[in-house]
């Protein structure tokens, strides 16, 4: 007597088929593209650790923006490099603020490009901490409430920039409800809200430090970014950003935290986000560049595990080269 085989390797046999029986897909448009906006003209500075990625002035950044665009890719999301940093992050908040300059340039110039603004205060703030500091010889203390009102202020400034979406990655408690409610008083009652809900204190952002030049100048983010260790608590932060009105979450890294996306994609039903930070994207080029690993290879299959884990939307550095790969 025979017995049946099932015979799966018939289906793999040639890509045509490989492609056609695939389960998990990308496509650009749910790809987006960080850029880092400094003042100046004609500025283009690869960042050493992250090659292939730049400071930008306003004028390179439009050139940026136009080509994303033309790659179909979901949109962009903006952080800023300041002038000059204090101790109120006046340069996050102010009308003529980097971030602002470059959003509107952005949006005169390229139609219909979702432009997101990250919400954060280390970059501006003096001390490269996420909110404001109480500080007493040695000791020193994040001030949650006080750090609300500049989120909130932050928020309003660049929604009138015509910022499309508002992304606070600070997570100070209460953020996402303070922005709201400075969003909706200013008439903003249309601009969503894609919070940080799970962002873990990760040995993973060093490079996006040296981009963003917001390394803290004491101590450590452990006493606000959340614990690698702890994923129900990552389920509760994200059901409290939700409750608190935001629209779309995010987990922050992505691939060591596939499982919390995984388990965010099962339990809410919001568009859930993934950030492939700059750790993860500075250790893939280096094993690249070294000739360890194909680029293109690992750079889909790094893409694919975060989409396959349950994201919608994946913030990339690899963004504008997976979208050609793609189309």
């Amino acid at each position: 007597m025979t017995f049946p085989v099932t015979r799966l390797r018939r289906s793999r046999k040639n890509e045509a088929l490989r492609r056609l029986v695939r389960e998990t897909r990308l496509a650009p448009a749910s790809l987006v593209y960080p850029l880092f906006v400094c003042p100046g003209k004609g500025v283009r500075k690869e960042i050493v650790s992250m090659p292939g990625v730049f400071n930008l002035s306003v004028d390179e950044a439009l050139k940026e923006a136009h080509e994303a665009k033309s790659l179909g890719l979901g949109g962009i999301i903006l952080f800023g490099l300041p002038e000059s940093k204090d101790e109120q992050a006046t340069g996050a908040w102010m009308d003529d603020g980097i971030v602002q300059q470059a959003t509107r340039a952005i949006k005169k110039d390229v139609k219909d490009l979702v432009v997101i603004a990250d919400v954060c205060l280390c970059e501006y703030m003096s001390h490269g901490h996420c909110g404001v500091v109480k500080k007493s010889g040695d000791q020193y203390e994040i001030l949650n409430d006080p750090s609300l009102e500049i989120l909130a202020k932050t928020s309003v400034s660049l929604a009138k920039a015509g910022v499309d979406i508002i992304a606070p990655s600070d997570m100070m408690d209460g953020r996402v409800a303070a922005i709201r409610e400075g969003l909706d008083s200013a008439g903003m009652t249309n601009t969503p809200i894609l919070s940080y809900a799970a962002k873990f204190a990760s040995g993973f952002y060093g490079p996006f430090r040296e981009a963003a030049d917001s390394a803290p100048q004491f101590g450590d983010r452990r006493s606000y970014q959340m614990d690698g260790a702890n994923r129900r608590e990552a389920m509760r932060e994200i059901a409290a950003d939700i409750e608190e009105g935001a629209d779309m979450i995010m987990v922050k890294p992505a691939m060591p935290y596939l499982d919390v996306i995984a388990e965010a994609r099962q339990r809410f039903d919001l568009p859930l986000a993934a950030y492939q930070v700059s750790g993860e994207y500075a250790m893939l080029q280096a094993a690249i560049r070294n000739g360890w690993l194909e680029k293109e290879r690992v750079m889909m299959e790094s893409l694919l595990s975060i989409r396959r884990a349950g994201a919608d939307i994946i913030l990339t550095y690899f963004a504008k080269e997976a979208a050609r790969l793609i189309s």
